[in-house]
């Protein structure tokens, strides 16, 4: 526990390393779990009872697994993790609390009695007073626990008392670890009694003085309905208490204020005092009319002088530390102060130091904190960028109108111009203002800046929308940067070459990706080896080959354009420049955990940014410096633009079902501003992972700047019900220098942006004030001091051209690299976002996989969006024709009546498109002849391979729904005797891989099935027609099953049927059965009565009743 606070406090004060001390702490905690093997090993197993027994067990299987995880995560920290394993950590700390706490023994209770009634109480786990002779067997509190009142109340009274709780035979040491410096009054006792406690024990006084340095404290909680405080804090010292002043109306006081505490009586040794002081408790309130609101707690212990040591440093004056103020069980701020104690020596307070500072004769008896204590100030400028307000909510029914914003800092501030109209255009007209403030030199003792927004009402009344504080002010000093460091402004040039990508081809660059193997490339052919693997099909490649090959890829490779999280996360929110403040209104939540951010008290936005720099005469100017812009030179104009934003939702994953088949019906809704886009009409039946599409929405920044994206549940009856919903900051994503408004491509032929690589490069380089692009020979392009090397030619149907625009797409490729105002641009990409439901906060709905395209409308229009909607299947139809089977086991007990039947269906497990033969009778020798045809119709998607299958799951069901099933034909020959498991063989083919058939019966063997790796394979959708012998049956049988079989697949488009004129099948029927010694004119009977029924044949009557009499009666036909 100690471990986690160090490594928290590293974060907090941005001290470096705290990896490696999170990697102490986890290997600490791993050693640790071991040594408890020392319970196994107790002796004493007399007492146990099988519940004691068991439960050791689990304990120790707990903590082995605690040890292990401890060990494992410790190879994981990494410097960009340590935040993540933070909180995994902590999650062990909870573990090995509820393994602790779970004892039998009772706690102890203080009440505290007044006139027989029950005033308060204070209860100590007696796991933390219980003694033991092993050290670490004892409570973590021995000698005893200093009781205060449960965190979050007000404390009724303050108790000190020492408990020991031991066992009897322990009796002996109830006095072992006490404070020393006392003297026992014993009874005097009789000869023969057992020895007794004493009645009393007398301590040494030592008197002392406590100054205690209370200076500011921040991000305190919101105890007023208007979403402020007005704070004071109240310190225990031994018997003594004392208060600062009230502040009003703010959630970061600075009380710049010294309280001391004359003659505090403590007892006990001087030494043990020295080292381990008693502890002070400091209590905030919120001052109200009546009672005062208690806002929290923290404990400090003050550093000791004794009258024999010198007041000076190291250890004197004390240093102004932060303490967490906590509320219950939630954080509620930090208070910055300084505690010491100074023993008052023989000579009285004339050897203590003085008390000089300023003395405030404004503040009366106040005392300021002194000199030595108080940071050192310098006078800082602190900019402020006002750029607009954005979604305030209503204040007492009324809308806002015309907000205002106040920023404070340290007593000084500035107010923003007012926004004359709100709804009309909520930015600021005057972008930038500032104002000069005294602050401390240690940066991590800066005071918090308030930003409070108030709207100006009529008769000069103004109401506070919401206010915030920015608690640390790091992450907005301005620093200069060191020209020397990055190789800006050197005469060294930096050549970054790129590894030479090969030819583009148009089709290359579709699928081109950063993996090893994806799903869209060629294989690459070795010399003289000849390969199965054809030239891909370029009309199955489409934007889903791309995306399903990102995906496959997703694990060795992030480069890639698929992020698993939001794509705010990968470049820092996109405030780069232009930040967020969220506004808060209202009580803060008295149990809600302090990580969950309160969302019904967010009663706005605040857009803006701030710049904090040491004022001196040296700093550094441009030529081109606009002194009416501070600090936030080359940003954009605010003024409204107007801007076509193109979403694509590519696909929900893992919705939450909203119906009672544990299904959904969902459909996409989008909201932009006022404009709304509802696709009811699409919505996908009876599906949790849905496909959709894309959706062009036209907006005005700033005011349409928040994006919603929607998944609705569609019901037939009643209102349709929210699954989740996921909103994006368009503004921010727009304006940021990540240039997020359209992703940069992987190769320049599926280029979308309405700006070519050249064109945008040219653009960064002026805003960036940087010296280039200049385009040389041989493929070089220098920018600044870095040249970049790359390929120029594009194959272009076919025709090879010189092109700048891979060198230009290669440098926004390593932006990064460039020197001052390099930074990541936002590549092609997918994000995953999660979907969250207001009723449900903090609990997941589902992902949704999307990105946003943005153009400005006063430029070239972009071309056509990318179709991304879900793939349509082709109409296919299988025909399968049956000539023979040979060497069937004959598996009848008598020889003469083996009949064999072939019963063939395609879909495994799919009975309405199950087919048969009619029966060959009497089959001695295991030969049957059929010459018998199956037609399946079927709706097949090529690049997934998968045939779809539309229909309703009952016959309640209000519409269909769609399968995905693998294209696998299934046949089966039966003995028409016996309807046992035994007595049908099997195979399943693979349309789209299954082995070559034999030639000839003899030629077919069951290895063509076994060993599929090393057979030739083939595709029917790519053959169309594959003729020969295949094995069938289990592989254990005596002989081999055998069957020929014929396919032929044909493509056609939906609705068309096959006519009398297409092309037959008989003259491929009688060159096969003149081979097999058969007559013709049985196949041309055959042939044509089976094509009938699927061609909607009229067809001659005899030709009718030969096939009708055939089913009865083959063998004699």
């Amino acid at each position: 526990e100690e471990g986690l606070n160090d490594v928290q406090e590293i974060i907090k004060t941005e001290k470096p390393y705290p990896e490696r001390r999170l990697r102490g702490v986890l290997e600490e905690l791993s050693q640790g779990c071991q040594f408890l093997s020392l319970a196994n090993k107790d002796q004493n197993q007399s007492g146990r009872t099988k519940l004691d027994r068991e439960r050791l067990k689990l304990c120790m299987s707990d903590v082995e697994s605690i040890a292990q995880q401890a060990k494992t995560m410790r190879s994981q920290v990494k410097k960009t993790t340590v935040r993540d394993k933070i909180k995994l950590t902590q999650n062990f700390l909870s573990k090995l609390r509820f393994l602790a706490d779970d004892h039998s023994v009772p706690d102890v209770f203080i009440w505290m009695i007044s006139n027989g009634k029950h005033i308060a109480y204070a209860r100590v786990p007696s796991k933390d007073i219980l003694y033991s002779s092993t050290e670490e067997e004892r409570g973590k509190d021995i000698p005893g626990k200093k009781g205060f009142g449960p965190a979050g109340w007000t404390v009724q009274s303050k108790i000190e008392i020492y408990l020991w709780l031991g066992l009897n035979k322990q009796r002996k040491d109830y006095l072992r670890g006490l404070p020393n410096g006392y003297e026992e009054n014993k009874l005097s006792k009789g000869p023969g009694l057992p020895s007794s406690p004493p009645i009393s024990l007398t301590y040494m006084k030592q008197i002392f003085q406590l100054r205690v340095h209370m200076y500011q404290a921040r991000s305190l909680i919101a105890a007023d309905s208007t979403g402020l405080s007005d704070p004071f804090a109240r310190v225990f010292f031994s018997t003594q208490s004392q208060v600062t002043e009230v502040l009003a109306e703010t959630l970061c006081p600075t009380w710049d204020q010294l309280l001391v505490f004359e003659n505090v009586e403590l007892f006990g040794e001087a030494s043990e005092l020295r080292d381990d002081p008693p502890i002070i408790v400091i209590e905030l309130y919120d001052q109200d009319t009546g009672k005062a609101d208690f806002m929290g707690r923290t404990f400090a212990k003050p550093v000791v002088k004794m009258a024999d040591e010198h007041y000076g440093p190291p250890r004197f004056p004390p240093q102004l530390e932060y303490y967490q103020v906590y509320r219950g069980n939630c954080t509620g701020g930090e208070l910055l102060a300084a505690f010491e104690l100074l023993q008052i020596g023989p000579n009285g307070k004339a050897d203590l130091p003085p008390i000089d500072g300023p003395t405030d004769m404004d503040r009366g008896p106040i005392l300021p904190v002194p000199l030595g204590i108080r940071p050192v100030l310098s006078k800082y400028r602190i900019e402020v960028l006002f750029w607009g307000l954005r979604d305030l909510k209503r204040v007492n029914l009324a809308q806002v109108d015309r907000p205002r914003v106040d920023i404070e800092c340290a007593g000084k501030g500035v107010q923003s111009a007012v926004i004359p109209n709100f709804r009309k255009n909520p930015n600021f007209s005057t972008l930038v203002k500032w104002f000069e403030v005294d602050l401390p030199e240690n940066e991590l003792l800066h005071p918090p800046l308030n930003i409070r927004v108030v709207d100006c009402r009529a008769f000069g009344r103004y109401t506070l929308v919401g206010s915030t504080a920015v608690t640390t002010l790091r992450r907005f000093i301005y620093r200069p940067t060191d020209k020397q460091a990055n190789n800006w402004s050197t005469t060294e040039i930096i050549v970054v070459n790129m590894e030479p990508e090969p030819g583009f081809k148009k089709m290359d660059t579709v699928v081109k990706l950063d993996s090893k193997d994806g799903k869209g490339k060629k294989k690459k052919r070795k010399k003289g080896e000849e390969t199965e693997e054809e030239e891909i099909d370029e009309s199955m490649l489409d934007w889903w080959s791309k995306y399903f090959a990102s995906i496959e890829t997703l694990t060795e490779v992030r480069s890639n354009m698929v992020y698993p999280k939001e794509l705010e996360t990968e470049f820092d929110n996109f405030e780069d420049w232009l930040h967020s403040f969220n506004l808060f209104r209202g009580k803060a939540d008295d149990n809600g955990d302090p990580n969950v951010m309160d969302e019904d008290r967010i009663a706005g936005k605040f857009k803006g940014s701030l710049c904090l720099y040491k004022v001196s005469d040296d700093m550094p100017r441009d030529m081109s410096f606009d002194s009416n812009m501070g600090m936030f030179q080359n940003i954009p104009s605010n003024d409204p633009i107007n801007v076509l934003v193109r979403i694509y939702v590519i696909r929900a994953t893992d919705l939450h079902p909203a119906d009672i088949n544990g299904k959904a019906d969902p459909y996409i809704a989008i909201k932009l501003g006022k404009s709304e886009i509802k696709d009811k009409e699409n919505y996908i039946s009876k599906q949790l992972n849905p496909l959709f599409g894309s959706f062009d929405v036209e907006a005005t920044f700033p005011m349409d700047s928040t994006l919603t994206v929607s998944i609705y549940d569609w019901d037939l009856v009643g209102t349709d019900d929210l699954i989740g919903e996921t909103k994006l900051d368009l503004e921010n994503r727009f304006y940021s220098k990540h240039r997020a408004t359209c992703g940069i491509s992987h190769g320049y032929n599926v280029w979308r942006d309405p700006m070519k690589p050249t064109q945008v490069l040219a653009k960064l380089c002026k805003e960036g004030k940087l010296d280039g692009p200049h385009y040389g020979p041989g493929g070089r392009v220098k920018v600044e001091n870095r040249v970049f090397m790359a390929p120029t030619e594009i194959e272009d149907e076919n025709l090879k051209k010189k092109s700048d625009e891979h060198l230009a797409l290669t440098v926004l490729k390593h932006w990064e690299e460039i020197p001052r105002v390099g930074c990541k641009l936002v590549p092609e990409h997918v994000e995953t976002r999660p979907l969250l439901h207001p009723d449900k906060p903090g609990i997941e709905q589902g992902r949704i996989e999307m990105w946003v395209d943005m153009f400005p409308k006063d430029m070239t229009a972009p071309g056509p969006a990318l179709d991304i909607s879900p793939r349509k299947p082709k109409r296919f139809e299988l025909r399968v024709i049956i000539w023979n089977t040979d060497e069937v086991v004959l598996e009848d007990d008598d020889i003469f009546t083996g009949e064999k039947s072939s019963d063939i269906f395609w879909l495994k497990g799919q009975q309405e498109d199950k087919q048969d033969t009619d029966v060959h009778y009497h089959s001695i020798t295991g030969e049957g002849n059929f010459n018998w045809r199956f037609i399946y119709p079927f709706d097949y998607l090529m690049a997934e391979e998968k045939i779809v299958i539309s229909k309703k799951e009952s016959m309640f069901a209000w519409d269909e729904t769609e399968y995905k099933i693998p294209a696998r034909l299934n046949l089966q020959v039966w003995d028409a005797d016996h309807f046992s498991a035994d007595d049908f063989l099997a195979m399943e083919l693979d349309l789209n891989r299954f082995p070559r058939g034999a030639k000839t019966a003899k030629q077919c063997t069951l290895a063509m099935v076994t060993k599929e790796a090393e057979m030739p394979m083939v595709s029917i959708f790519k053959q169309k027609r594959v003729k020969g012998w295949w094995p069938f049956g289990k592989v254990e049988a005596r002989g081999g099953r055998e069957k020929p079989c014929w396919f032929r697949t044909q493509t056609r488009t939906t609705g068309e049927t096959p006519s009398r004129h297409q092309p037959s099948v008989v003259p491929h029927s009688i060159q096969s059965h003149k081979a097999l010694g058969l007559q013709p004119v049985q196949v041309a009977v055959h042939q044509d009565c089976h094509s009938s029924p699927a061609a909607g044949h009229a067809g001659s009557f005899p030709l009718q009743h030969a096939w009708l009499h055939g089913q009865k009666n083959a063998g004699s036909l």
